[in-house]
Formats: structure tokens, sequence, C-alpha cells
């Protein structure tokens, strides 16, 4: 029987107040990483330390208390949002089932403040998801997430669906909750651009692992992973003008459930050797911070 690892083995630490940029192609495990830091999934094996305590051992019931510790706002907020409930009946959900709201009446005073709060109107409690735009949706879906005043949201591409011109106001909406919680973001995206944006510190994963790690600027200006390379290079630059050189990946991504030995990168990767073929590298350190797995970096 084959088994796919759509996590192997990745370790970050995510510090208060920060924003942790996840990013990587489709498949690489990134949203399964955000599900299973906050239990959403469980871990097959290894430990999530939040707050000083391993949840990923913990059962149901001993999990209730960091519910309200820790959020999620979805990709796609039309499929996260039931379409049979009002906005009203969404939000007071958490409110009343976590005891933040102690009956309807206050919830109802709640939820009109987190209404004005993320840029929607008081009055909107009665309407159904599908009466909304989907920018509007999507602050809806980041309102039932702050309505109990997490410190870790997981924000698995939050913008991919929207319209740049919309993108901008919810990136902007994120960065002014974020200063009013004091919240540590984990935000997953495949747009560069945005990532470097919003980002304090990145991490690069391929196929389950991680690959680099460092402040976004350390990352930005001087990548180090021949794929992360790769990854930056093929954004696109809003300037026709200006020209860049290329380097082309060899082939496609391997197949999850039978991955290359050594290095997973190594059949797209120029740079490879024997070693390469043979040996998975570990993270190592090139610079304060900056950290990456790689054999070109191995002394």
């Amino acid at each position: 029987m084959a088994y796919i690892r759509a996590v192997d083995g990745i370790s970050l630490e995510v510090k208060k107040n920060e924003t942790y940029g996840l990013v990587g192609e489709s498949g690489c495990g990134k949203t399964t990483a955000g599900k299973t830091i906050i239990r959403l999934l469980n871990p097959t094996d290894g430990k999530v330390i939040f707050d000083g305590v391993d949840i990923a051992k913990l059962k149901e019931k001993d999990l209730k208390p960091f519910r309200t510790k820790m959020q999620i706002v979805f990709q796609d907020p039309m499929s996260s949002l039931n379409p049979r409930m009002t906005i009203g009946n969404m939000l007071s959900e958490p409110l009343l089932f976590h005891g933040i709201a102690k009956n309807k009446k206050e919830a109802e005073k709640i939820i009109g403040g987190l209404l004005e709060e993320v840029g929607l109107k008081a009055y909107h409690v009665d309407r159904y998801p599908h009466q909304f735009s989907g920018g509007q949706r999507q602050r809806i879906a980041i309102a039932r997430a702050v309505s109990v005043r997490p410190s870790l949201i997981v924000l698995d591409e939050p913008t991919s669906a929207l319209d740049v011109s919309v993108q901008a106001q919810i990136i902007n909406l994120l960065k002014k909750l974020q200063e009013e919680l004091e919240a540590t973001y984990i935000f997953i995206s495949h747009n560069l651009a945005v990532v470097r944006f919003i980002s304090d510190r990145v991490g690069i994963m391929y196929l389950g692992r991680l690959v680099e790690e460092g402040k976004v600027d350390q990352v930005f200006e001087n990548p180090l992973h021949p794929y992360t390379k790769a990854l930056l290079e093929a954004a696109p630059i809003p300037d026709p003008r200006k020209k860049r050189e290329r380097s082309m990946l060899i082939g496609g991504t391997p197949n999850v459930i039978a991955r290359p030995t050594g290095c997973f990168f190594h059949p797209r990767c120029k740079y490879r050797t024997k070693l390469c073929e043979q040996e998975y590298p570990e993270f190592v350190e090139v610079e304060e911070g900056h950290k990456v797995a790689c054999f070109l970096y191995h002394k």
C-alpha cells in the first residue's frame, strides 16, 4: 500500500504578532500544514506547541479552550459559508457556543460591531451569502474568524479568488485587524507579491517539506534554493520594458506517492550531484535567520 506524505517532517516557529508566509506550488502541503497546526486535521506524528502546550496530543474536550485562540480563513468563502444560514446566525454560533455572548440579544450587539469592523453594515445580518459579492463574503469569513478574538489565524489563500482591487482592500483589512488583535498570522499563498507585502518571515515548501526559510527580504532579495529562485523568476514584473533571465526547470512535479530518492528536487535541478540523488540535505543556516536545505551550502 502506498501513502502520500502531504506534510513530511516540517519544523517551523511562528513568533507572536508576526506574519509567517507559507509559499509553494499546488499540492506541496501548505494547506494541510495550516489545518494541522490548528488541529482541523490530526497529525500522524510530531508536535504542535501552542502557548507551551502540545495540542497535537489533546483530545477534543481538552482542545475546546484552544478553539477560541486559533481560527482559519479559507480560500473560497462561498464554500466555507453555510448557504442556508443568515450572516447573523452564522456569526452568532461561535459567540454562543464559546460563551462569549450569554444570549442572542447580546450576540446581536457584538455582531453589529463585528460587521462594521470588517467594512460591512449592521443591517447585513439578515442576508444570505449568495446576496454578497466575493469580497464581501470574504469579509464575512474574516469577521467569523475574529469574532472569538483569536491569537493565531491561518489565512489559506484568502485573496486568490478576488479581483486585484478587492485583494488590496482585504490585505489592508487583515493588517488593520492584526494590529487591533495583536494576532499572529500564518499566510498561505501563491501570490509572491502579496506574501512579500504582508509577511515578516517566509517559508518555501516543496513536496511536503520546507526547502528555505528566512526573513522576507532575505528570501526575496537573496534566494538560495534553486526552487526558490525558479519561483521568484517565474513571477511577472509589472513593467513590459524590464527583462530578466529565467532558469527553466527540467520536467514537472514528481509523483507525490513515489517521490524521488535523496533530495526531492534533484530531478528538476541543474546543480544536482550524485549526493543529491542519495541523501536529503539538512537545513543549514547560511546567514542569521536564513536557512536552506541544499547541498550547495553544506561545507
